[in-house]
Parts: C-alpha cells; sequence; structure tokens
C-alpha cells in the first residue's frame, strides 16, 4: 500500500475515532460541573474545577514534545496516554460511592488527571494530522470533520441531558449512566487511534527550542504574538465561561431539559457554521476569521446580562456558537499554517501551555471575584459576566493588531465576510463544497 492509501486509511480511522470521543465529550464537557453541582460544589469549588485541569494540563504539555521526540513517535504517545486517559474515567464515574467525604475535592483531581492525560496527546495528534492534510484543503476538510462530528455531540448531549431529566429524582444514578456511557466511548475511540498510520517522523537538533526561547521571542516572533493575543483573551473569557452552568442551574433554577437545550444550541449553530468557516478562511485567511469572530466572543456575556430568559439566550447561545465555530477552527488552522512540520509539535505544545495557563488563571481569578463583586440585577454573576466582557474588548484593542497572516489570502471586508458566511452574499467559491474543491486540486 503506497502512502498517500496509506494516509486515506488514516484519515477513515482517525474520523471513526472522532465519532465516538465525540459522544464522550458531548455525555462529559457540560456536565462535569452539574455533576459537581450535585455532589454540593461552592463557587469557588468550580473555579478550581476549572482551573486546575488546565493548569496541570499545560504542565503536562510542556513535556509532551520532549517525550514523543524521545519516543520517536507520536503514534505511541497518543496511544499510550488515551489509553489511560480512558481509565481515568472510571474513578470519575465512582466518586460518589468511593469518596463520601469531600466528594469535589476528589472529583477535581480525578478531572485533573482525566485533562491531563489527554491534553498531553494533543501536539502528537495535531502534528500527526497536519502531516495527512495538505495546508490548501485544512479549512475545509476540518470544517467538514468539525460539522459531522458535533451533530455527533449534539445528540449525545441531548441524550445525557434526557437523562439527567428522567433522573432527575435520583439524579447522582443519572451520571453514572451517562459517564459510564462516556467511558465506554472512548475505549472505542482508543481502538480506531491505534490503527492510524505514523508518516516518518524526523527530528533535528536545530528544530529544538525551549519554553524559556519561546517567551524570548514575543516582542519578534509573529506566531508568539498570536499566542499572546489569543491567550488574552482566553484569560478574559474564563473570567466568567465556568460560572454560566452555575447561573442556569443555581441561580435561575432552570431544570436540566432547558440547561441541555441552552448548551446544546451552541454546538447546533457550530454545525451549520464550521465548514463555512472553513472554506472561507482558506481563501480569505485564518486572522481574518480570528479578528472577526472575536469581537462577537467579546460581547457575548452582554447578552446574559441583557435578559435571562430561555428562548432569548437560545439566541445569544446560536450567537455563540457562530463565532466561537469559526475562531476556533481557525486558531488552529493558523497555527498549522505558522509552524514548519519540524516544530509544529513543539509550537502546539507550547500554545496550549499558555491557553492551559491563562484559562486556569482566569477560572481562579473569576472564582475569587464572584465572591466579592456587587450584585447586579440581583445577582453577583452579572456583574462578572460584565467585567468579563470589558475585558475581551480591551483584549482585543491592545493585541490583535500585532498579528500578521503568514500565507497569501484575498482581501475582503468584514462585512462581506460576514454577508457570504451566513449566505446573503457569497464569495466566489467559497460556497463549493470540499469534495468539488479538492477535484480541482487533483
Amino acid at each position: 500500500m503506497n502512502k498517500n492509501n496509506k494516509i486515506r486509511k488514516s484519515l477513515r480511522f482517525s474520523f471513526l475515532d472522532g465519532l465516538f470521543v465525540s459522544c464522550m465529550v458531548g455525555m462529559t464537557t457540560d456536565y462535569i460541573t452539574p455533576y459537581a453541582l450535585a455532589l454540593k460544589a461552592t463557587n469557588s469549588q468550580i473555579g478550581v474545577l476549572s482551573a486546575a485541569p488546565n493548569l496541570f494540563s499545560s504542565l503536562a504539555q510542556l513535556k509532551s514534545p520532549d517525550v514523543t521526540e524521545k519516543f520517536k513517535s507520536r503514534k505511541k504517545i497518543i496511544n499510550l496516554f488515551v489509553f489511560l486517559h480512558t481509565l481515568m474515567g472510571i474513578p470519575i464515574i465512582l466518586t460518589p460511592y468511593l469518596c463520601k467525604w469531600q466528594p469535589v475535592a476528589f472529583l477535581i483531581i480525578f478531572v485533573t488527571l482525566f485533562t491531563s492525560l489527554n491534553a498531553f496527546t494533543i501536539p502528537a495528534w495535531s502534528s500527526l494530522m497536519a502531516d495527512h492534510l495538505p495546508f490548501k484543503s485544512r479549512g475545509r476538510y476540518f470544517g467538514w470533520r468539525n460539522k459531522t462530528l458535533g451533530i455527533v455531540t449534539i445528540s449525545s448531549a441531548f441524550l445525557a441531558g434526557l437523562i439527567l431529566h428522567l433522573f432527575k429524582t435520583n439524579i447522582l444514578k443519572g451520571f453514572l449512566i451517562i459517564f459510564s456511557a462516556a467511558f465506554i466511548c472512548r475505549f472505542v475511540s482508543w481502538y480506531f487511534l491505534t490503527r492510524m498510520y505514523e508518516p516518518a517522523f524526523k527530528v533535528k537538533k536545530e528544530d529544538y527550542f525551549n519554553f524559556l526561547d519561546f517567551i524570548k521571542r514575543l516582542r519578534q516572533s509573529n506566531f508568539a504574538k498570536f499566542v499572546l493575543f489569543i491567550s488574552a483573551l482566553v484569560f478574559c473569557v474564563n473570567i466568567a465561561s465556568p460560572f454560566f452552568s452555575v447561573f442556569m442551574l443555581r441561580d435561575l433554577k432552570f431544570n436540566y431539559l432547558t440547561y441541555t437545550i441552552l448548551v446544546t444550541t451552541v454546538s447546533i449553530a457550530q454545525i451549520f457554521t464550521f465548514d463555512r468557516w472553513g472554506r472561507h478562511a482558506d481563501r480569505t485567511g485564518n486572522l481574518k476569521v480570528i479578528k472577526f469572530t472575536s469581537f462577537f466572543i467579546a460581547s457575548l456575556p452582554f447578552w446574559w446580562v441583557i435578559n435571562q430568559r430561555p428562548a432569548y439566550l437560545v439566541f445569544a447561545q446560536l450567537v455563540s456558537g457562530f463565532a466561537w465555530a469559526g475562531f476556533n477552527l481557525c486558531a488552529t488552522n493558523f497555527i498549522y499554517d505558522a509552524a514548519t512540520p519540524e516544530k509544529r509539535t513543539r509550537c502546539i505544545a507550547y500554545f496550549n501551555v499558555c491557553i492551559g495557563l491563562a484559562t486556569c488563571l482566569g477560572a481562579l481569578l473569576g472564582g475569587y471575584l464572584v465572591n466579592i463583586l456587587p450584585r447586579f440585577g440581583g445577582y453577583r454573576l452579572l456583574s462578572l459576566f460584565i467585567l468579563s466582557s470589558a475585558l475581551r474588548f480591551l483584549a482585543i484593542f491592545i493585541f490583535s493588531g500585532k498579528i500578521k497572516e503568514v500565507r497569501p489570502i484575498e482581501a475582503i471586508s468584514s462585512r462581506d465576510l460576514f454577508y457570504s458566511v451566513v449566505g446573503i452574499k457569497p464569495i466566489l467559491g467559497a460556497n463549493r463544497s470540499p469534495g468539488e474543491l479538492l477535484k480541482e486540486e487533483d
């Protein structure tokens, strides 16, 4: 079997892995905080629950490139640590039954280990996937992939919410069911990861640079400036982000069905926009999309301040999904474009280290501020949301103008980009399917 056939087969296994890992994500990501609330977690503990996993995930990724280079195989790292990540699902499931003394503290420990083991694989997996795909089609491919897997995520998340709603009188049993299903899905995804093909992985001494070298280049390196901007925005986002679930379930007293509808609305919006953002980014540049969507992201907490009715918040969540789909997709693809294959694993790791640290510090600050800020509209969390939104805008104005696109692009105004993505005024060629465009390349 030649290399191209191996890569096509490997992409198929990667997609199957994605299907099952998306099931796991749908049943866990938006339900860890409700799980902690069911175990009587405080606001400060919710902040730590968000901060600790991101802190230790960042520290883990600092060593990920070194270990990958020592093993001389990204696939070995992926297979080993995803398997360990899978096993860590067991103590999370059993926390209420084995850790009746301080269950929230143990949950934080288990979730931190669970997240860190998975994070350790991200640089290696991202580097491997970038080697499988030419840069001209990455936006389209990942847009299509994220859209398809998003359908799986939202379906599993809605199913999880429905189960919790049915078991609302015995909520811990409901969590036992959904987390057990997530554990099984992750095990299946691990099996498909073991079937992936790895092209030759070469390491040269001249490509090595440590995290301190990376930090020293913040003023000169375009990539380092990009990381600084994304990290600053993520820090401001996470001042408020961990507490939206608390606001819905504890302050607004939404039931689990309403909560599920609101959190899955974000995924629905992403499903309909991932591939559109990807095709547009291939033509107009990832940086253009990042800067454009960042203004929407900065405004999101204000939407929650204006009105707290579920019907209105559904619309706010649609805007959130629209913005985050473009931002997350293009932030990842910008790294793929900016980093050479030899340095890509290390660049991805250091990017994730900075993002993890920013997430951790933002969540810790939010957990502290939520207890001392004055009430707005009857809720302290609304004051936190206003502060987070204002700081997001400040981060955009300070850092975003210092970054440059790294490849040739088509010029387009922000207004025309918006019109084209929503389908009002299409850009020529940007709305064709990935299959049509890939045929042209062939």
